[in-house]
């Protein structure tokens, strides 16, 4: 009986954040390539333009009664949201600055242990992620982050011209800011913790309205758009760009749920304020992550379009996987320390306050 109320439970949970937000994340879905291909960052990527939604989760490692909860252990409990406001800091942030690493059409989040089921995905971070990674084997992985420590995947569906990718070039920019107006209450991403944002199911209005959503689509002068600019200045530096935000207040206990989300809110505004502070259901603030993505196109966009359909259907996917001691010190010495910091937790407004991490990006 505990079993199912939890499950029913789940159910009612999800159908109140599909009618209330965008609805199931991260399954995109038609016609599948072949098991397991992968694209390298050279290569050319399949549009998926169906979408369907998984009949059922499937048993992983993770989570091998398959239905779709990896309880975190231990759990955090004993968290009431803060209301405190510590001494205002404009800034509390650090970047994990990581490249791309390869393209596949694999999704370890929503399809677990089924390679070629999504659509296209370009990876960055860890250079392991496929259909069947865990914690475990991102632990062991190699990264392309800046931060040795960070081994965590992240991913999005592949951007296209046509039918060839368009991969950012270099390290781009991953935010990790606080969400709530108490940036000295938020403690480092549990390890094991994944999520998505944001849906490929999404429509046009659902995006917008995202509470992610910072500047939509832009390049050049050209800001807000949901979907992509029909043109854009063919100059060598106007690139597309995109920011958007995930949630950063946490349930304290599930690592993942069947919708990918719903273990995971947005803060909301503290009464008779204009604070922000997690809600009572989800009591523990974790760091704010934002994508901050440069995509090189420019000019012609009339067939610039996502491997999950239109430019609407952005979304994003987050396994956390650093080494616990080195987001630790990043998060208290620039979140909780109200500095702005780079990958190495520097603040150069600030350098009385010195570094997170050593020239090499690893702890001292």
């Amino acid at each position: 009986m505990a079993r199912r109320s939890k499950i029913v439970s789940g159910i009612l949970m999800s159908s109140a954040l599909v009618l209330t937000t965008l609805g199931l994340a991260g399954v995109a879905m038609s016609a599948d390539p072949a098991p397991g291909a992968a694209t390298s960052v050279a290569g050319s990527a399949t549009v998926h333009t169906g979408h369907a939604m998984p009949v059922s989760t499937l048993a992983s490692p993770e989570d091998p009664d398959g239905d779709g909860y990896i309880p975190a252990n231990p759990p955090v409990t004993g968290v009431v949201p803060s209301k405190a406001e510590p001494t205002h800091r404009y800034f509390h942030e650090f970047q994990a600055n990581c490249s791309v690493s390869h393209t596949r059409p694999d999704d370890p989040i929503v399809y677990p242990g089924q390679p070629g089921k999504s659509h296209d995905h370009t990876f960055m971070g860890n250079t392991t992620t496929n259909a069947a990674s865990t914690t475990a084997s991102l632990d062991s992985g190699g990264t392309t982050c800046k931060a040795p420590g960070d081994k965590s995947a992240y991913w999005m569906p592949t951007l296209l011209n046509g039918s060839t990718p368009v991969l950012p070039v270099g390290p781009q920019v991953i935010y990790y800011k606080a969400g709530v107006t108490d940036y000295t209450s938020v403690r480092p991403f549990p390890k094991g913790l994944r999520f998505v944002v944001g849906s490929p199911l999404q429509s046009a209005a659902d995006f917008r309205n995202h509470r992610g959503f910072v500047e939509g689509w832009e390049c050049g002068d050209s800001f807000f758009n949901v979907d992509f600019p029909a043109q854009c200045p063919n100059r060598a530096d106007v690139q597309l760009n995109i920011r958007f935000q995930a949630p950063s207040c946490w349930d304290g206990k599930y690592l993942d749920t069947p919708n990918h989300q719903s273990h995971m809110a947005y803060p909301v505004v503290n009464p008779g304020t204009n604070n922000n502070i997690c809600p009572d259901d989800h009591p523990v603030a974790l760091p704010m992550i934002e994508f901050k993505m440069a995509f090189p196109v420019n000019g012609d966009m009339s067939k610039v379009k996502l491997a999950s359909g239109a430019g609407y259907s952005f979304h994003y996917d987050f396994f956390n996987a650093w080494d616990a001691p080195t987001l630790k010190a990043l998060v208290d010495h620039c979140v909780v320390g109200g500095l702005q910091c780079d990958a190495r937790g520097y603040d150069q407004t600030h350098p009385e306050a010195g570094a997170a991490l050593d020239a090499n990006y690893r702890l001292p």
